[in-house]
């Protein structure tokens, strides 16, 4: 049977990770000196709480090629064939520890799928690998299908500030700079797995409006579609939003999902997205 391994910044919800047998290499947090397993040894509201108490943004590391081995060998040594499925490896270097993993479990037969994607993109590549696993696809049929959406989806946010992702270093420094100074509302790109800032606009509502008219422009209004709505401590915005796509988009399916700490600590509190393509 083929076996999915993920990084926690997938942002699927643990009742799914767990009803389909998903192993999840957690990313650590440090605030500081103390550092926390994202999901095991911290959560959202407390990750939230700490930035305020402390006044400072944490870091992130990805999880070690350890944790990767380590379910590497439990799975193989049940006969499973393994599907590693992580996020960008354009912005973080958990795809590389989990291809190192492979050279120090060599029995174990594993394929690491690199999203190029963050969060829900993540995320949907991940139901999307569960699906076809359950129809009885073979691991090459999969990660097939996954390059295809991963070569035709789009993702598109905008933070209520840039000054998260410009000291995280996630977007140029310049336009960063920019967008803090004059307090415009940035709207930012996964372009080939790569965050850019693009546009700043003056008003929330005109960002978010901005951010439904990229998705038509890149999927259209009458072919089928699978959308997600990423948000980051704001599921009221989240959830209008939703309602808002549900009738100007032919929709397949819809996820909405608050934004993993992990992910959230670049872009700070207020983060609203898209993510979507073509069924």
């Amino acid at each position: 049977m083929i076996k999915i391994i993920v990084d926690s910044t997938q942002n699927l919800p643990d009742d799914y990770l767990k009803k389909h047998d998903i192993r999840v290499a957690p990313i650590a947090i440090q605030f500081g000196n103390d550092t926390y397993l994202e999901n095991l040894e911290i959560d959202r509201e407390t990750f939230y709480r700490k930035i305020d108490e402390m006044g400072i943004i944490p870091t992130t590391s990805q999880p070690t090629p350890g944790v990767f081995a380590d379910y590497y060998r439990e799975l193989s040594k049940d006969g499973h064939q393994i599907l590693v499925i992580v996020i960008t490896s354009k912005h973080s270097g958990t795809h590389d520890s989990a291809i190192l993993a492979k050279s120090m479990v060599p029995e174990a037969d594993v394929e690491v799928f690199d999203s190029l994607s963050i969060t829900l993109g993540t995320g949907w590549m991940v139901k999307e690998a569960v699906d076809a696993i359950e129809a009885g696809k073979s691991r090459d049929e999969i990660v097939a299908r996954l390059t295809e959406i991963r070569d035709r989806s789009f993702l598109v946010f905008t933070p209520a500030t840039l000054k998260y992702l410009q000291m995280s270093g996630r977007v140029g420094a310049l336009k960063g700079a920019i967008g803090a100074l004059i307090n415009l509302k940035p709207i930012v790109y996964l372009n080939d797995g790569i965050l850019e800032a693009g546009e700043s606009i003056r008003t929330r509502g005109k960002a978010v409006d901005r951010l439904v008219v990229y998705m038509k422009e890149k999927l259209g209004v009458s072919d089928p579609v699978n959308l997600a709505i990423l948000h980051a401590a704001i599921p009221d915005e989240g959830k209008e939003l939703a309602e808002r796509l549900k009738g100007e988009f032919n929709l397949n399916e819809i996820m909405v999902h608050d934004l993993v700490a992990s992910l959230a600590v670049h872009g700070g509190p207020g983060i609203l997205g898209i993510f979507g393509y073509r069924v």
